[in-house]
């Protein structure tokens, strides 16, 4: 990198203006987001980004699962282009930043390069990859999955949402299915800016997390099968009771995640009673434990004494028990290269950092399968996301997207 290309800063106000722009589409109740995948939110907000993208002079290409990559030229026609980006799409009552962050931090990067007419070697593509969140259609990075060979094209489109609306059909309706075929485009590398979702950075007042791992996850799905009965007129030895056994489980996932410190969680976010009515016995209870550490043989054996204690609470109150993986990824180690990139970046800019294990899972994890990959992390406040009350300063997105522009350009090669 040349002298002046290591003195380069983004536009922070452009960067914040795009994001506040971009928040005024599908605005939930409480200053935050409801852009959820495939509605007509969804696509209004890409129709935003595409034009944003075209007046930049970037080439848009979309794939059939609805992602887009919006092209920067390189120099040299045969280097692989180095890729950016996150998603769009949010939670139904989801914050302004998760996902949309990466992605307008991109296409700011992308400005910011044409303003200074810096050229690079490898040609630049800033990604909005579909249905990272997974709320209305499970499971979560579901386009990346599908990129990445590790999720079933045919399977992504017959998922459906909670009025039986498919991805394939909605995907169509909103008119945002391309004709690339998912997964043929081939990556040099892959950086994603997101905020961390959690407390550390700004609890220790740390600017840049350099993120070296992503956590490994399991989401298990139990039916529990009881008998409806009478809550006031069934005695208590003569109940099969799928709401006892719901709550005796939920007490085993907490001790077993306990047990297994450090870096391990899990805890159930979602759980359905039928009937679901005030005076009866539940018939059948349906939720889902979410499990998560970034050890590979301790994700195993926690999935295993989960599901192995849950049957023997079942059996020993005469529910019935069954349970589906709706949800899996294994953790994931990021490229060293690029994590070295992203702790220069940060270290040139006279940034604090300091490493981080994502929590959370992101498309960058599947992008792992196929090429070199690794994350930024900047602060968000109270660790709150997945949320309306999710926010971040203009100063750390700022400082995320300079070291993001200071690691691409690692990567990218600017041409002198």
């Amino acid at each position: 990198m040349t002298a002046a290309a290591g003195n380069l800063k983004v536009d922070g106000a452009r960067l914040w203006t795009s994001l506040m722009d971009m928040a005024e589409i599908g605005p939930g109740v409480a200053g935050g987001n409801n852009r959820q995948t495939l509605t007509d939110a969804d696509g209004e907000g890409r129709a935003l980004f595409a034009r944003w993208c075209e007046a930049a002079g970037l080439t848009m290409g979309v794939d059939a699962m609805g992602t887009m990559f919006a092209t920067r030229p390189g120099t040299d026609e045969a280097a692989l282009p180095i890729y950016v980006g996150s998603h769009l799409d949010t939670q139904p009552t989801g914050g302004r930043f998760d996902g949309v962050l990466g992605v307008l931090a991109g296409l700011e990067v992308i400005r910011t390069l044409n303003d200074l007419d810096i050229r690079t070697k490898h040609p630049i593509v800033v990604t909005n990859w579909a249905n990272e969140e997974g709320a209305r259609f499970a499971p979560a990075m579901l386009a990346s999955g599908v990129f990445a060979g590790v999720i079933d094209l045919e399977h992504a489109y017959s998922r459906s949402d909670a009025d039986g609306l498919t991805y394939g059909a909605e995907l169509e309706r909103i008119g945002w299915k391309g004709d690339e075929e998912v997964g043929a485009r081939r990556m040099h590398a892959y950086y994603e800016l997101h905020i961390e979702q959690g407390p550390i950075l700004e609890a220790e007042d740390v600017d840049i997390g350099v993120v070296t791992h992503c956590q490994g996850l399991w989401w298990l799905e139990f039916t529990l099968e009881g008998r409806e009965a009478h809550t006031g007129s069934t005695p208590m030895a003569m109940r099969v009771n799928a709401g006892l056994a719901i709550g005796r489980i939920l007490e085993s996932v907490q001790r077993i995640a306990m047990e297994e410190q450090p870096d391990a969680v899990a805890g159930v976010g979602q759980a359905r009673f039928f009937p679901n009515s005030r005076n009866v016995l539940p018939g059948k209870v349906v939720f889902t434990v979410d499990l998560r550490t970034p050890d590979a043989e301790k994700l195993a054996r926690m999935r295993y004494r989960i599901e192995t204690e849950a049957a023997a609470i079942c059996e020993g109150l005469g529910v019935g028990c069954a349970v589906e993986a709706v949800g899996h990824f294994e953790p994931v180690t990021f490229d060293e290269a690029l994590v070295g990139n992203v702790r220069a970046a940060a270290e040139e800019l006279c940034y604090s950092h300091c490493n981080i294990v994502s929590g959370a899972g992101h498309d960058a994890c599947w992008a792992a399968q196929v090429a070199p990959a690794t994350m930024i992390f900047c602060p968000c406040k109270d660790g709150v996301s997945h949320n309306e009350a999710e926010e971040i300063t203009p100063e750390w997105a700022e400082k995320g997207t300079n070291v993001l522009l200071h690691a691409v350009l690692k990567s990218a090669e600017v041409v002198v």
